[in-house]
């Protein structure tokens, strides 16, 4: 126990024996504060709260009793130990009834008096010990909650323990909708920056000509339409924790300054030519293997040896079955409530049904399938109330895979020729359902617009459904012109 950050108040109307007893605790190491009324005492515990007071039970303003009562109002975990006359023993009996830690008569006995306050401290951090970690405990339980039983988020809750407390700079890699956010707020929400801002960005959403402008902020007039300074969200961030969502959208030009803010913690709004000092904590997020993305010039490798401080790994849904039933139930029961249904629950064929689907969307896909069964079901949800595509998922055509291979290509070129084949026919196929409509189809695809964008350009689909060459396939029917 470290006593000389251990603060006593001492309240009573007999100056000397204040002085006695201060001479006495700090002789033992502690801080003291003495004042001489119960108003006094409890003017002094909103100005700064003291580890223990020792209160006389009678004084003439406000006795000791009634500081006991207004103390355990304001402040019930404050140890108050109550001194008294012999003819007061009574009063201290009352005292202890109604919150008291303990209780000394007076003539105090020095050694008694250390021995008490020592206890009251101790008990006092022990309690607070206690809350504490019964907090982690219950945002751990929290986790474990929205994102499921299995032992791959025990391992990702383990994850979140050890880095939270510290400040580094953390990247959580995983496939849209698998909780990345979730993840990144569990993070924030147990380190000390708690009570600082939590300030989400999706990187994937902000148009590169406004993105310095978002993050980093302006002043009036650094460009048309700049009628006054607005402060970018790092700034918005300041003491708590910034969460860069999808950050391989990022621009390569914004990306280099990211990095020098990381380097000196300081921002340099658009038009301005004096930083502000930032002082945040950046967690990353990505559905993309960002090392990978450093080798095609697509993300700097020096910010992203910057920000892999710690890297977490969100397993697809797919490979931890054992979070489906549970989340499932817990989508029925929200959504039961949400629509003042009572659906009881799920048939066998309906649970196989989620264990063999391979959830491309993962949790937020299982969520959106779960709320539209329960309005669709009565009493009970069968296969039936699943859409087709989670009754029978969508194989790829083996010809498909087949046609890239020939003698003289190693397997992991074939591997990524097949796949890039894939990938593009998935493209051209939810384009043709939804007439060309690009939006909906990223939405369906589980990809941001940019991603799809950028995916349209490298296969050379044009929106009159041609190749950038003169062979073109159309979106409607897909044939050769």
């Amino acid at each position: 126990m470290n006593q000389s950050k251990t603060r006593i108040l001492i309240a009573d109307d007999e100056q000397d024996f204040c002085v006695i007893l201060s001479h006495v605790m700090r002789r033992e190491g502690f801080e003291v504060t003495t004042v001489n009324s119960g108003k006094a005492a409890l003017d002094s515990i909103i100005s700064e709260e003291p580890d223990v007071l020792l209160v006389d039970f009678r004084m003439p303003d406000i006795n000791g009793m009634e500081v006991l009562m207004e103390v355990r109002e304001r402040n019930p975990e404050l140890p108050v130990v109550m001194i008294t006359g012999y003819a007061d023993i009574q009063g201290a009996v009352k005292a202890m009834r109604h919150g008291a830690c303990d209780y000394l008569a007076k003539p105090v006995d020095h050694i008694e008096l250390v021995r008490v306050v020592r206890r009251a401290v101790s008990e006092r951090r022990l309690m607070q010990e206690i809350k504490f970690l019964s907090a982690q405990c219950q945002k751990a339980c929290h986790l474990r909650k929205r994102m499921g039983p299995s032992d791959a988020v025990g391992r990702i809750i383990s994850d979140v323990d050890v880095v939270a407390q510290s400040d580094f700079s953390v990247i959580i890699q995983g496939e849209t909708g698998s909780g990345k956010e979730l993840v990144a707020r569990a993070i924030h929400e147990n380190s000390p920056r708690e009570k600082g801002p939590f300030v989400p960005i999706d990187c994937g959403s902000i148009p590169e000509t406004l993105f310095e402008s978002e993050l980093f902020g302006h002043e009036k007039g650094a460009f048309t339409g700049a009628v006054a300074p607005k402060p970018g969200r790092f700034e918005v961030a300041r003491g708590g924790t910034i969460f860069l969502d999808e950050i391989s959208n990022m621009p390569v030009g914004s990306q280099a300054k990211l990095l020098r803010i990381l380097q000196e913690k300081k921002v340099l709004r658009l038009g301005a030519t004096k930083p502000i000092p930032v002082d945040v904590r950046i967690v990353a997020a990505s559905n993309r293997d960002l090392l990978g993305a450093t080798a095609t010039a697509e993300f700097r490798l020096d910010l992203f040896f910057r920000l892999n401080e710690f890297a977490i790994a969100i397993p697809p849904l797919r490979e931890r079955k054992e979070d489906i039933p549970y989340l499932a139930k817990a989508f029925l029961d929200t959504t039961n409530l949400e629509l003042n249904k009572n659906v009881s629950g799920f048939s066998e064929g309906a649970i196989e049904s989620l264990l063999n689907y391979s959830w491309p969307g993962n949790v937020r896909q299982l969520r959106s399938v779960i709320r539209r069964a329960v309005l669709m079901a009565e009493q009970t949800i069968t296969r039936k109330h699943f859409d087709i595509a989670i009754a029978a998922p969508a194989r790829v055509p083996a010809p498909i895979v087949i046609e890239t291979l020939r003698e003289d290509v190693p397997l992991k070129e074939m591997v990524h020729q097949s796949a890039l084949v894939i990938e593009r026919e998935a493209l051209i196929a939810v384009l043709t359902s939804t007439g060309g409509n690009k939006a909906k189809a990223a939405r369906i695809l589980q990809i941001d617009y940019k991603t799809m964008y950028r995916k349209l350009k490298q296969h050379g689909i044009q929106e009159n459904g041609g190749r950038h060459d003169k062979e073109k396939i159309c979106w409607q029917d897909r044939s050769r012109v």
